[in-house]
């Protein structure tokens, strides 16, 4: 009770001593016992949007499908998702009959090669001395390159069949056909999604691993077009947990039925050990760069009275009711712009006291 006629007391004396309509005159006894306490201006590095959920994802020309070659049946399958994997590691094993007819194709084009490769020296020794005519030579040696032709369409075949260079030679060298092909990893990365199961019979080009490389990734976030003001590519994006940030990338062109949001993408490559794809996230994006007059005060801080907002800074009379404009949200925090010093210092606390006696002082 003695408090509050304390309170009164000094509102009244603080009104009939206040000169001017944006000044209310308060000495440090009084701002002690009305409570009033002071923080400094922060200056503000940039005006940020607001926080809204985003997703991570991998970067399409950091995934790769590993896929069945061939028809077959998937006998095993050495990694599981999750996992990291090597560029060249075997992922699996396929058994494939098909392979065994591409292999024996490639040997029976070998065979007719080497055929029509003595049949071109031969023509080739007749002709020089006169023997054949050159029709028959010509003959010959269109012979050879079509069974060289021949053969590089086979080994071909078998590259893209999955069988490696070491193995053709071994094939061509030994003469001993394999029905079963090692499917390897392109990359080096992180199996991201199984898509096959052992004993799985699978038809050709059948997807078996979904892998990624993760060394740099993408925030996906829907963004209302009313927030899309001074953001561009490059613009900076921070996440709000973990506290990562990167850069704009990609501004989108369409506008999403679902939340009428427009997509915003960026790539974070520093701390990605701290994502996952797949994770939904907070984000936020830069609106404006640091410029004069932005500065970051506790929501306390802000007075509103109509649509005029204020702060009150202190002066040596006493407290001045300074106009400023709020021009984001950060947290507990708020950045204006005004009239204001670096050097200001405003209140924070018991601004209602503040703030009755200015409203009186203006009546």
């Amino acid at each position: 009770m003695k408090v509050g006629i304390l309170m009164s007391l000094l509102l009244i004396l603080l009104v009939q001593a206040t000169p001017a309509a944006d000044l209310v005159p308060i000495s440090r006894e009084q701002r002690q016992a009305l409570g009033v306490t002071l923080a400094p201006l922060q200056k503000a590095d940039a005006v940020w949007g607001p926080y809204f959920p985003g997703r991570i994802a991998v970067p399409n020309d950091q995934i790769r499908v590993v896929s069945a070659t061939l028809p077959g049946l998937l006998t095993a399958m050495k990694v599981a998702e999750g996992e990291p994997v090597a560029r060249g590691q075997v992922l699996a094993i396929l058994q494939s009959p098909q392979l065994l007819e591409l292999q024996r194709n490639l040997l029976q084009a070998l065979t007719r090669l080497d055929v029509a490769r003595a049949e071109l020296e031969r023509a080739r020794r007749l002709h020089r001395e006169g023997i054949i005519a050159e029709r028959r030579y010509l003959e010959a040696r269109s012979t050879h390159t079509i069974a060289q032709t021949e053969v590089e369409q086979w080994r071909q075949s078998l590259l893209l069949a999955g069988f490696s260079a070491a193995e053709l030679e071994r094939l061509v060298r030994e003469r001993r056909l394999s029905g079963t092909i090692e499917i390897d990893s392109p990359l080096d990365g992180v199996v991201l999604e199984q898509l096959a199961t052992p004993g799985q019979r699978l038809d050709a080009l059948a997807p078996i691993y979904r892998i990624g490389r993760l060394d740099r990734l993408w925030v996906e976030v829907h963004v209302p077009l009313d927030e899309l003001h001074g953001v561009a590519q490059g613009t900076l994006i921070e996440l709000r947990e973990p506290r990562l940030s990167g850069r704009v990338i990609t501004i989108g062109r369409m506008v999403h039925g679902a939340d009428q949001g427009i997509l915003v993408r960026a790539v974070v490559e520093e701390g990605v050990d701290r994502l996952f794809p797949g994770q939904f996230v907070e984000s936020r994006l830069r609106q404006q760069e640091e410029g004069e007059g932005l500065y970051r005060l506790p929501r306390s801080a802000l007075v509103r009275e109509g649509d005029r907002s204020v702060v009150f800074v202190v002066r040596d009379e006493g407290f001045e009711a300074v106009a400023v404009e709020p021009r984001a949200e950060d947290g507990e925090y708020l950045i204006i712009s005004g009239d204001l010093q670096p050097d200001d210092q405003v209140a924070v606390s018991g601004t209602a006291a503040i703030k009755a006696a200015w409203l009186e002082a203006r009546s």
